[in-house]
């Protein structure tokens, strides 16, 4: 990981209802390049797809790398930050005794987090940050593709993850 340049993400989920269609979007950018990650689900929660949208674009990079990670998500971050290593100790029950939603998609995050050196920031949504609101506008626009004719429910199982 010694490549100065880190890759600045963005990412967002959106859901019309909770549950209801969803949709997410990560921005990815390293130096003048840049890639949009989009995708969604017919039948999924806010906090699934924020979970998506940081999965799909960790996934995507292609070697080990420093990573300025942005969310608008409390519970992505949080999540990451300070709960995930407890859930995991407590064999991924949370501290009301309770499974840990979203266990598929925290465990496959776990993994795709391995190779990379991660900086997480919370950025207040809808506030006037370019890019988070940027990520906003393209997760809102892959929901509204779900329930169109003919397109796929675009979310994927999580890979499975080794206990």
């Amino acid at each position: 990981m010694s490549d100065p340049i880190p890759v600045i993400i963005y990412t967002d989920g959106a859901c019309a209802g909770n549950p209801g269609p969803g949709g997410y979007a990560a921005i990815l950018r390293y130096g003048s390049h840049e890639r949009v990650l989009q995708g969604g689900a017919s039948l999924t929660t806010n906090n699934r797809m924020e979970l998506r949208a940081a999965l799909a674009a960790l996934q995507a990079l292609t070697r080990p790398c420093t990573v300025i990670l942005h969310t608008d998500s409390e519970y992505l971050k949080k999540g990451v930050t300070e709960w995930l290593a407890r859930w995991q100790r407590n064999g991924w029950v949370t501290s009301k005794k309770e499974p840990v939603k979203n266990r598929d998609l925290w465990q496959a995050l776990q993994v795709a987090m391995r190779p990379h050196r991660i900086t997480w920031q919370w950025v207040k949504g809808h506030a006037g940050d370019e890019f988070n609101e940027r990520a906003d506008r393209l997760a809102v626009a892959a929901l509204n593709t779900i329930g169109v004719k003919g397109q796929p429910d675009m979310e994927e199982p999580a890979a499975a993850v080794p206990e």
